[in-house]
C-alpha cells in the first residue's frame, strides 16, 4: 500500500500527516493563520476554516501562544510610540511642546522628547529666520495737507517663540496692520519735503521706534530689524507739477553752492590783501615815528651844539646845506653884486678830477667843496673866469643871506 492511501499509516517520509500532540506548540503558519481568523471576525468577516480556531469564536487564536504574540505586538507598538517623542531641534529653531493645546515649555537646539501623541505636541519655530511684510499703495496725508503715496517693506524675526504663537492671533496680520498705524502716525506728523528729500532718514527711524513700542506693548514676540522705504512720491496726478518743484530746489542748491564756492575763493583773498595793507600801514607808521623821533632827537642834538658855540654851528650848517645843494648839480653861476662879471663852477670837471687823483692818496674826492680846499686847480686856471672876489668875502655874503 502507498504512504499516501487511504487507510495508510502515517508513513509520510516528511512527517507531515503525523498526528499533532495535543499539548504541543502550534505549527507558525497555523498561528499567523489563526491570526488573520481573529481579525476577520473582530472586522466582522467570516472567518477560515482553520483546524484550531478557538471555540468560542470570539477568543484568543492560537491559545497561549496566541496571547504572547499579541503582548509582543504591544511590546513593539508601545516602544514605536514611546520612541516618537524623539525630536531634534535645529540652531536656529526653537521648539514648543504643548499638552492638549496648553503651552508647557520651550525648548533649544538639540535632541529632546516629549510625551507621545496625543498627550504632548511639538512646534518648530525658526526664530532666526528674516521675514518680511510689504505695504504698497499707501496714500498718507502729510502734516501739510499734502498726498504721498508709499511703498514700504518691514524686516522681522521671532523674538520669542511662546508669545508669537499664543499671545496674537494671526501675528503677521496683525504686524501689518500695526505698520500701516505707525506710518500714518510718524507721516502724518511730518511736512511732504521731509518725508521725500532731507527728513527721510529721521521718518523712517521714528517709525521704527514706534512700530517696535507697540509690538512690545501686545507681547507679539515679534522684533523688528528694519523700515525700508521703496517708493515715497506723490500722487501721479500732482506728478509733472511736483517734478518741477524738485528741479527748482536742486537749482537753488546748486546757486547757493556756486556761490559758497565763489565766496571760499574771494574771501580769503580779500582778507590776505587786507592783512597786508594794515602791516604795510603799521611799517609805514613806524618808519614815520621812528624818523620823526630821529629829526627830533637830532634838532634838540643840533640845539644843544648851537648854544655852545653858535658861530662854528650856524657855519658848519650853512656848508652842509651847500654841500647838500652843489651835490646835485654840475654847473654853478655865480652873479657878483660889486661888477658885471659872471663865475662859471663846471663842478662836473672838479669832481672828475677830484676821483682822478684820489688813487694817488693826495685827495679823497668825497665832494666838490674839498676839491676848493685842497690843491685842485685854481680859479683862475678855469676857463670863463672873470674877476673872481675874494673867497672870504663870497663866503660872508652868502652867510649872511642864510641868516
Amino acid at each position: 500500500m502507498a504512504w499516501n492511501e487511504p487507510g495508510g499509516n502515517d508513513n509520510d517520509p516528511w512527517g507531515n500527516n503525523r498526528k499533532k500532540d495535543a499539548d504541543g506548540p502550534p505549527d507558525l503558519d497555523e498561528v499567523f493563520k489563526n491570526l488573520k481568523n481573529w481579525f476577520d471576525s473582530l472586522s466582522g468577516k467570516k472567518g477560515g476554516g482553520g483546524a484550531n480556531r478557538s471555540g468560542s469564536g470570539g477568543g484568543l487564536p492560537g491559545g497561549n501562544i496566541g496571547g504572547k504574540g499579541i503582548a509582543l505586538l504591544g511590546l513593539v507598538l508601545g516602544g514605536i510610540w514611546v520612541f516618537s517623542g524623539f525630536y531634534v531641534i535645529q540652531p536656529a529653531q526653537a521648539g514648543v511642546v504643548t499638552q492638549f493645546g496648553a503651552y508647557v515649555k520651550t525648548t533649544t537646539s538639540g535632541p529632546n522628547w516629549h510625551l507621545p501623541w496625543p498627550f504632548q505636541v511639538v512646534e518648530k519655530v525658526d526664530i532666526e529666520e528674516i521675514r518680511s511684510a510689504k505695504l504698497v499703495n499707501q496714500l498718507i496725508l502729510t502734516q501739510d495737507e499734502n498726498i504721498v503715496d508709499i511703498d514700504l517693506a518691514v524686516q522681522y524675526n521671532i523674538k520669542s517663540a511662546k508669545e508669537y504663537l499664543f499671545n496674537v492671533r494671526g501675528p503677521d496680520r496683525t504686524l501689518e496692520e500695526v505698520v500701516e498705524s505707525a506710518v500714518r502716525e510718524v507721516v502724518g506728523s511730518t511736512d511732504l519735503e521731509s518725508v521725500l528729500t532731507t527728513g527721510r532718514d529721521v521718518v523712517w527711524n521714528t517709525t521704527l521706534g514706534s512700530l517696535q513700542q507697540v509690538l512690545d506693548d501686545y507681547e507679539s514676540g515679534i522684533f523688528v530689524t528694519a523700515v525700508n522705504l521703496e517708493r515715497a512720491q506723490p500722487p501721479e496726478q500732482v506728478q509733472a507739477a511736483f517734478s518741477d518743484a524738485i528741479k527748482a530746489r536742486e537749482d537753488k542748491e546748486r546757486f547757493i553752492n556756486e556761490a559758497e564756492a565763489y565766496s571760499n575763493e574771494v574771501l580769503p583773498r580779500a582778507r590776505g590783501d587786507a592783512q597786508r595793507a594794515l602791516e604795510e600801514s603799521e611799517a609805514y607808521k613806524t618808519r614815520v615815528e621812528q624818523a620823526a623821533i630821529g629829526e627830533s632827537e637830532r634838532f634838540l642834538s643840533l640845539l644843544g651844539e648851537y648854544s655852545k658855540a653858535p658861530k662854528v654851528t650856524r657855519e658848519r650848517l650853512y656848508l652842509e646845506a651847500m654841500e647838500s645843494v652843489l651835490g646835485n648839480t654840475s654847473k654853478v653861476l655865480i652873479d657878483n653884486d660889486s661888477g658885471n662879471s659872471l663865475m662859471y663852477l663846471p663842478i662836473d670837471q672838479l669832481v672828475n678830477q677830484n676821483k682822478t687823483r684820489a688813487p694817488n692818496g693826495t685827495l679823497n674826492g668825497d665832494s666838490p667843496l674839498n676839491s676848493l680846499n685842497n690843491d685842485s686847480p685854481r680859479f683862475s686856471d678855469l676857463p670863463n673866469e672873470i674877476n673872481l672876489p675874494a673867497r672870504d668875502n663870497l663866503r660872508a655874503r652868502d652867510r649872511g643871506s642864510f641868516r
